[in-house]
């Protein structure tokens, strides 16, 4: 991940190729809500670099795609944040919504929620994703964290900033290090993550 992550980090053997990681996600279906909604949700992971519990937490509300931005909310200890996410990103998770609407879950608190409009948790995320990439393929171990360690390694073979990474991740230098770290504003965050190109 980026200097000055703190999560455990995975061997290079367990990062997917984007190939893998596109074929991940087309291995849930296109057609059926419940695999629009997955496509959706592994998309957030994988683009957008959220934590399970992140992505799981999000309301309709949080995510602008015409700003191209995510309102994370903070955990415990951890602050909220401001994310961003590419346009192509976006395109799949705009059709979810739309999903959503027309499957009358507009009162659903979440926004990745069951057809019965209740949230699903992180153990559906823990059987769904080995079971996805045992369809597409995929041998290397997928699991929800590998996503997000995906995403950091990507932005940083794009050339993307440190710094900017470590915003869109959430990550905080460790001790005295952090006062030192360029700051990043919000608009210079999703003008780096939104000029990434991406399609499924």
């Amino acid at each position: 991940m980026a200097r000055g992550a703190t999560e455990q980090s995975v061997g290079s053997g367990e990062l997917l190729t984007p190939d893998q990681a596109r074929e991940l996600i087309r291995a849930a279906s296109g057609r059926a809500p419940t695999g629009i909604r997955n496509r959706a949700l592994i998309t957030v992971l994988y683009r957008a670099g959220l934590r399970p519990n992140e992505a799981l937490s999000l309301t309709p509300g949080d995510v602008d795609l015409e700003a191209g931005t995510i309102t994370v909310a903070g955990t415990g200890t951890r602050a909220g944040r401001l994310a961003a996410i590419d346009p192509g990103a976006g395109q799949v998770v705009g059709r979810w919504m739309e999903r959503r609407t027309r499957l009358d879950l507009a009162e659903a608190e979440h926004l990745f929620c069951t057809l019965r409009g209740q949230p699903l948790h992180a153990s559906y995320l823990r059987e769904l994703l080995p079971r996805l990439a045992q369809r597409a393929g995929v041998e290397q171990r997928v699991h929800a964290m590998g996503l997000r360690y995906q995403c950091a390694a990507e932005l940083a073979s794009e050339g993307v900033p440190t710094e900017v990474i470590e915003a869109q991740l959430g990550v905080v230098p460790p001790g005295p290090a952090r006062r030192y770290m360029p700051q990043v504003t919000p608009q210079d965050l999703v003008a780096h993550i939104r000029a990434r190109e991406w399609s499924l």
